[in-house]
């Protein structure tokens, strides 16, 4: 029934888990688990038997490297569902939309890289800000995707779902590449993976830079480096890892769609050319991890150094004569730990595995501040606040096979958090805790005819902003305000079914429903988010992976959600931004000859932009292509086509309103709404945009040695 470990080096606790039937439970630091065999292996790791739920997976190196992506937070576009957009430089974090959410910069969805957590919380920018530029796709060997609140190991951000990443463990060649292309893009990576003291260090380093299409060059630049000691076997063995990154760049923020009809700027324009940013993030992690008899224990740790100080401008004269830009500013250490143990044993006559956790986490926020700012020099301060934030999280979770056709998976976690605001308006300062708990169950049923069914229960949370806990007056206004509630309870559900009936595909699907108790939501003249109203979703998706004959992979992922404020209110009940439907599909041609190829389009529809649905975005659909030839053994080129049809569509739409310099008094398009003094202009609401980058390509050589 099962597949022999490739590699010949899965840790006991690996083998044992997968023969009881919990091999889902036993996947960390790349353990091979034995599977059911399927032709699709070395793609996906998503066969009957895996995962606890039909809407979880994993994706693995050799699909990640068959089709480009434009940045590198575009890698989550591997779990199904997902979309990735921008709205602004290609060094501040993406946009996520995902299960009729858009995530803004990472709300509501989990990402971490080698066992670190990437959300930001109490972030200047937006409530679990995401970034992952300091990411290099070669590196990557795995991607583990969760959806839903149903797993007691992943806490806060997790409701509508998790990835984790994990970086290679060892490479096999050193390979060199150097890539060109449109737009002044350039891009240098030097990879490997050498024997060094009875051990392997894997290394990465890149440079990348690139203008982009905009009338305002974009001049991204970014220095990208890890370095990661591995050492032992996954029965025994530890790991060090220290990665560094740097960028800059120059930003185009979202426009105007009324300034470009005019003809007062172009699509790719900008009515602040002195928006953009800086960003930093520096890390030392390390793992360690063995067996026992009858279990296994591991221990994660980690130490972040991060900085940001992005300027933005969504308003442009809206507020302020001088023009509305503002930057925000970040600068953190973060500290965390996960010690877990896992046991294999009996209940009764049941075979049982038994795992619990501790996840730790402290970020000592330096600065956290929003400062009114003309061409990035600061001309005045809403606030700046100094946060100390920690969180413990405990959990624990039970899997038995109670019948040969049934296994349950329970779990629990108690979360308790800390906040410590010292804010630069005094009123503001101030002390908060809260605490929660999530019970989590998961039914599995079969196989039958190598298909399974699943059904899932879970509850989750999300954190909300430290600032907002403690606030009394608005530092913008200067009116009271209404604190917030600092863990916001989520619940979830899900029925769903995997089959690999039919020779060659892999098939699932999910219907799902999701409440909050507070939805987070963008504010476009602050460039933030704020907790709003409850809300509800509920949507389907389905999932395809088939394997032709003739090394041909072929990828359909469809999914449609709706999503709804739970209150009734006179200004409607739509959520702006939640997105409906998506769909992508992929072929990917590679029979392990000379010639490879793959072409990737991908489908979001539209959004609502505001609560009564009278306003919506556009739909976006884009195609991506690969060409590549294996010249020998050592040389390799490849050929990057990116939107190929050249679509004129939007990365993303928001609806509020604003002011550009011709629309104030004496201006070419004066308007009442622009002319009145600073501080009383209502301005001209408008769908405000950030156009997809048209038809580019790329040319890569790589060398291996």
């Amino acid at each position: 029934m099962f597949r022999p470990n490739p590699r010949g080096r899965g840790s006991v606790l690996a083998l044992t888990a997968a023969l009881i039937g919990h091999a889902s439970l036993a996947r960390s630091h790349d353990v091979d688990i034995p599977a059911t065999p399927v032709n699709i292996k070395g793609h996906y790791d998503t066969a009957v038997g895996t995962t606890d739920a039909s809407s979880a997976g994993s994706v693995t190196s050799r699909r990640l490297e068959t089709r480009p992506v434009l940045r590198a937070g575009e890698l989550l576009e591997f779990v199904p569902g997902v979309i990735v957009t921008q709205h602004s430089g290609d060094g501040k974090a993406n946009q996520y939309y995902l299960r009729g959410f858009n995530l803004d910069h990472g709300t509501d969805f989990l990402v971490q890289v080698d066992g670190m957590p990437v959300n930001m919380p109490t972030h200047a920018h937006g409530q679990g800000y995401t970034d992952l530029s300091f990411l290099i796709p070669e590196l990557v060997n795995r991607i583990d995707y969760r959806k839903g609140p149903y797993y007691a190991q992943n806490g806060d951000f997790s409701s509508a779902g998790s990835a984790s990443l994990r970086y290679a463990d060892e490479l096999d060649k050193n390979t060199a590449t150097l890539s060109f292309g449109s737009f002044n893009y350039k891009r240098a990576l030097l990879t490997g993976g050498p024997e060094l003291a009875g051990g392997r260090l894997v290394y990465g380093l890149e440079f990348q830079g690139t203008d982009g299409p905009w009338d305002v060059p974009e001049n991204y630049r970014k220095l990208n480096g890890v370095l990661r000691f591995v050492n032992g076997s996954q029965a025994d063995g530890f790991n060090v890892t220290v990665m560094a990154y740097d960028g800059k760049w120059d930003a185009t923020d979202q426009i105007p769609g009324r300034a470009v009809d005019r003809g007062e700027i172009g699509r790719f324009g900008s009515l602040d050319p002195t928006t953009g940013g800086t960003s930093s993030r520096y890390s030392l992690s390390a793992a360690r991890y063995a067996d026992f008899a009858g279990g296994r224990w591991e221990v994660d740790a980690y130490a972040i150094r991060y900085g940001l100080n992005l300027f933005s401008n969504f308003t442009y004269f809206l507020d302020r004569d001088q023009g509305d830009q503002f930057e925000q500013a970040d600068r953190r250490t973060i500290l965390g730990f996960h010690p877990r143990v896992t046991f294999i044993g009996k209940l009764g006559a049941f075979d049982t595995m038994n795992r619990i956790g501790l996840q730790g986490r402290f970020d000592d926020i330096d600065q956290v501040a929003l400062f009114d700012t003309v061409a990035r020099e600061r001309v005045g301060t809403t606030r700046d606040d100094k946060v100390r934030q920690g969180s413990l999280g405990f959990y624990a979770e039970n899997s038995t096979q109670w019948l040969p056709w049934f296994r349950t998976v329970a779990g629990i976690r108690a979360d308790m958090y800390k906040f410590n605001v010292n804010s630069s308006l005094p009123e503001n300062s101030g002390n908060n805790n809260d605490s929660i708990v999530s019970p989590k169950l998961n039914l599995i049923f079969g196989p039958w005819a190598e298909t399974e069914f699943f059904v899932n229960y879970g509850q989750g949370f999300h954190s909300n902003d430290a600032r907002g806990t403690t606030i009394r007056i608005d530092p913008k206004t200067g009116l009271p305000a209404d604190r917030v509630t600092p863990l916001v309870k989520t619940h979830g559900s899900e029925v769903g079914v995997r089959t690999q009936f039919i020779h060659g595909l892999q098939s699932s699907l999910s219907v799902w429903q999701l409440d909050l108790d507070s939805e987070l939501l963008f504010v476009g003249d602050a460039g933030s988010t704020e907790a709003s109203r409850p809300s509800h979703r509920e949507g389907v998706e389905w999932s395809n992976h088939y394997v032709a004959a003739s090394g041909w992979l072929i990828d359909l992922q469809l999914a449609w959600s709706k999503s709804r404020f739970k209150d009734d209110a006179p200004e409607g009940n739509y959520i702006p931004g939640s997105i409906q439907t998506v769909g992508a599909l992929g072929v990917t041609y590679d029979p392990g000859g000379k010639w490879f190829a793959s072409l990737q389009t991908r489908y979001f529809g539209p959004r609502p932009l505001i609560e009564d649905n009278s306003v919506t975005s556009y739909s976006t659909n884009l195609t991506n292509a690969r060409v590549g030839y294996r010249i020998d053994k050592t040389w390799q080129v490849r050929l990057d086509l990116l939107n190929i049809f050249g679509r004129k569509q939007s990365d993303i739409d928001y609806y509020y309103p604003s002011c550009t310099r011709s629309e104030l008094a004496g201006g070419a398009y004066a308007s009442p709404d622009c002319s009145g003094p600073a501080g009383t202009r209502t301005g001209i609401n408008d769908i405000h945009y950030h156009p997809v980058e048209p038809f580019a390509a790329r040319v890569s050589v790589s060398a291996q040695f």
